[in-house]
C-alpha cells in the first residue's frame, strides 16, 4: 500500500465544497470517482481542510492510500486526462507516513475585493464586487489587530462548537492593485467561516460602519454579534499550505 501526496487547483463556482455531500457536487467526489476508474480502488480523500461552496483553491493538499501500480508521480498526469478543466492536479508523489490534514504547519488564505462602479465580468466568480469607497488604511489597521496569538471566538460561524478557539495568525494585511484589494492571511489553522467573518468585519471598518476599536472589542469579548457579517464565498482561494519539508508554493 502506497500513500499519495497530491496538489489539488481548483475553480469552486461549480461544486458544494471540497467535501463530498448529498446536496451537489463536491471537488473531493469528482477527483475519487477519476481515482476509481484508474485504480479499481473505492480510494477516500483526505484533505489539509475544507473549503466551502464556491471558494477557490490555487493549491489545496490531500493524500491518499493505494495499491495500483501507476507511478506516483504519474498520477497527476492520469488523473487530469478525466478531470473537468475547472479541477488540476499539480503535483503527484509518494509521501510514506504523511497526514494532509494533521501536518499542516500554516494554512493561507487569500480574498479578493473588487472596487468599481460596475461588477467586472472577469472578476464575477472570484472576487466580491463592492460599488462603494473604502477606507483602506482603517482596513489595514484593524488587520493588524489579528496577528499573533488571539482567541478568535467571535469571529467562528454561530452554531459551530469547537473547544479551543484560540489560533495564531503570523501574517494579516491589505494590499491594493487597480480596482482590486485583496486581503493575505496566514495561520497555524483556521475555524469554519474565520476568514470569511474577518474579512466581512474589515469591509465594514473600510465602509465607515464600524470603528477600528469594535474590531479589538469583538476579539476581547469573544461575542459572535460583535463581530461583523460573514463575507460571501466566491471571494475567498486557499492559496498555499506549508509542511515541514513540503511548501506547496514549490509547485504552484
Amino acid at each position: 500500500m502506497k500513500r499519495i501526496r497530491i496538489i489539488v487547483q481548483y475553480e469552486g463556482t461549480g461544486y458544494v465544497g471540497w467535501q463530498t455531500q448529498p446536496n451537489g457536487l463536491a471537488v473531493q467526489e469528482r477527483i475519487e470517482k477519476e481515482l476509481k476508474k484508474l485504480t479499481g480502488e473505492e480510494i477516500t480523500l483526505h484533505a489539509s481542510g475544507r473549503t466551502d461552496s464556491g471558494v477557490h483553491a490555487l493549491a489545496q493538499v490531500a493524500h491518499f492510500d493505494t495499491e495500483s501500480r501507476i507511478p506516483p508521480d504519474k498520477f497527476c498526469y492520469a488523473l487530469n486526462v478525466g478531470l473537468p478543466p475547472d479541477i488540476r492536479i499539480l503535483f503527484s508523489g509518494e509521501a510514506e507516513g504523511f497526514h494532509s490534514r494533521f501536518d499542516v504547519k500554516r494554512k493561507h488564505y487569500c480574498y479578493s475585493l473588487q472596487l468599481s462602479p460596475h461588477a467586472s465580468a472577469f472578476t464575477r466568480n472570484t472576487a466580491l464586487h463592492v460599488h462603494t469607497a473604502l477606507d483602506l488604511d482603517a482596513m489595514k489597521e484593524a488587520a493588524a489587530l489579528f496577528t499573533g496569538e488571539h482567541d478568535f471566538a467571535a469571529f467562528k460561524a454561530a452554531g459551530t462548537t469547537v473547544e479551543n478557539t484560540v489560533r495564531t495568525i503570523y501574517r494579516s494585511e491589505w494590499t491594493k492593485a487597480g480596482s482590486l484589494f485583496r486581503y493575505d492571511v496566514a495561520g497555524s489553522g483556521f475555524m469554519y467561516n474565520m476568514v470569511r467573518i474577518l474579512v466581512g468585519t474589515m469591509i465594514e471598518v473600510g465602509q465607515g460602519r464600524r470603528n477600528v476599536a469594535s474590531v479589538a472589542k469583538a476579539l476581547s469579548s469573544g461575542i459572535r454579534k460583535d463581530a461583523g457579517p460573514t463575507a460571501p464565498a466566491h471571494g475567498l482561494m486557499l492559496r498555499r499550505v506549508e509542511y515541514e519539508g513540503f511548501d506547496t508554493e514549490d509547485y504552484v
